[in-house]
């Protein structure tokens, strides 16, 4: 046990729950969600097809930038639309119910939540943009990152 406070760890284990919008810039969230059981079924065209869909029209409380699709896992670069307030933990779990009910395999399953990162610059912005994109690369799946199909843009999100 620690002997006081400054032994204490530092950094949080779980992502915040719940972002409110900002007046300072731009409210861009970097956001993972995960498979169910690291299913490898993520990175198809049926897929993509169906997540294009659903971001666009009807879960379009949020806007989805740029994204990439992985065998078990999916990045996306996330901003609120203009109006009613609504969660984007809420948001999440409304695409993926629709996502089940729609895509018509039962073991497409995503896992609970998701995890999310409030970009604080453009530079970070761009970071992530690079990383998210070079996730295959890194994997082994392709040698270079425009070589995989799987990713796109819904909107073009501004910082």
């Amino acid at each position: 046990m620690p002997a006081s406070s400054e032994d204490l760890p530092v950094g949080r284990r779980t992502p915040a729950q719940g972002v409110l919008p900002t007046s300072e810039g731009a409210t861009i969230l970097w956001c993972t969600v995960g498979t169910d059981h690291r299913g490898d079924w993520c990175a198809q065209d049926a897929v993509i097809d169906l997540l294009r869909d659903l971001w666009s029209d009807p879960a379009n409380a949020w806007l989805v930038g740029y994204f990439l699709l992985m065998p078990d896992h999916v990045h996306f670069f996330a901003t609120p639309k203009d109006g009613p307030w609504v969660e984007v933990e809420r948001w999440t779990a409304f695409w993926k119910d629709r996502f089940s009910k729609r895509g018509g395999n039962l073991t497409w399953r995503w896992q609970r939540g998701l995890f999310h990162h409030r970009l604080r610059s453009e530079r970070e912005y761009q970071e992530k943009g690079v990383y998210m994109m070079n996730n295959p690369v890194r994997a082994g799946l392709v040698k270079h990152a425009d070589e995989w199909p799987w990713r796109g843009r819904i909107h073009t999100l501004r910082w």
